[in-house]
């Protein structure tokens, strides 16, 4: 018994040491500082992310995406000195990171994650090479939080029958001019199954710690498995929430600038 508690000691003691050594940097804006811990599980995000850093690339773009209860966007190049009123978000860096997914890390309120282009244009979900967002989110109750899982994996399922079905239209549009209905009911119930076997890797299934998480501190469980989450704040949680807050216009882009003043290591 005491060898096993040895153990557990080494072993947090590990985890602890690993997580000290992770990379921080410190977002300056006129609301506060934010700092993030950058998480060595994702190499090629965070990598990337340092890079761009170095490069002072960040320093006078704006978050110019800010859903209150939800996140604050930024690391659109096209911000910086952007005149009032344009709507912004398409910029980039030219090129995507492969996606890092880690199930341990979830859409939590803090975490720093990687903005993306939908799964039309982008079905490997690749992360845009600078565009990052900071999860707000909002606290859920057990059930509401199991209402929206459910939500979630309908639409989800639904999606990827649309997607699957439209494979086999040349298929169906065969078999519907032939008025061959058993051949059609044969063809709709293998499409059936196989978006039952491919849903298994896109159900969103969330594990005690994340429905702890969820109830609790808040976040955004819907984004789980789709987008990839590089970092999480480990200061300034106040700073988000005041951002999260301010008034935007209609197409999210805050009505007076929220400028990134600097992002240092």
């Amino acid at each position: 018994m005491n060898k096993l508690i040895g153990l557990l000691l080494i072993l947090m003691f590990v985890a602890s040491c690993k997580k000290e050594t992770e990379p921080i940097v410190k977002i300056s804006t006129e609301y506060g500082d934010i700092k993030v811990r950058l998480y060595d599980k994702t190499p090629k995000h965070r990598d990337n992310f340092l890079k761009l850093v170095g490069e002072k690339f960040y320093d006078g773009l704006l978050f110019h995406r800010v859903i209150n209860h939800f996140m604050i966007q930024g690391g659109d190049p096209t911000s910086r000195n952007a005149a009032p009123d344009v709507m912004l978000g398409e910029g980039d860096v030219g090129y995507q990171l492969d996606a890092e997914f880690v199930p341990e890390y979830f859409h939590k309120k803090g975490v720093l994650a990687a903005a993306r282009e939908g799964d039309n244009a982008n079905p490997e979900r690749k992360s845009s090479g600078a565009q990052f967002y900071i999860v707000q989110g909002q606290v859920y109750t057990p059930e509401r939080l199991e209402s929206v899982v459910k939500s979630v994996n309908e639409r989800r399922k639904v999606s990827l029958y649309e997607k699957m079905k439209d494979q086999y239209k040349d298929d169906f549009a065969r078999l519907q001019e032939a008025n061959d209905t058993r051949a059609l009911n044969d063809l709709s119930e293998k499409l059936t199954r196989e978006c039952d076997s491919l849903f298994v890797n896109e159900e969103l299934v969330l594990t005690e710690l994340q429905k702890e998480a969820y109830t609790t501190v808040g976040g955004t469980p819907h984004l789980d498995g789709q987008y990839t989450v590089f970092g999480e704040v480990i200061e300034g949680l106040d700073v988000l929430d005041k951002i999260a807050a301010v008034k935007t216009n209609d197409f999210d882009r805050p009505v007076k600038d929220v400028v990134i003043k600097r992002i240092t290591k």
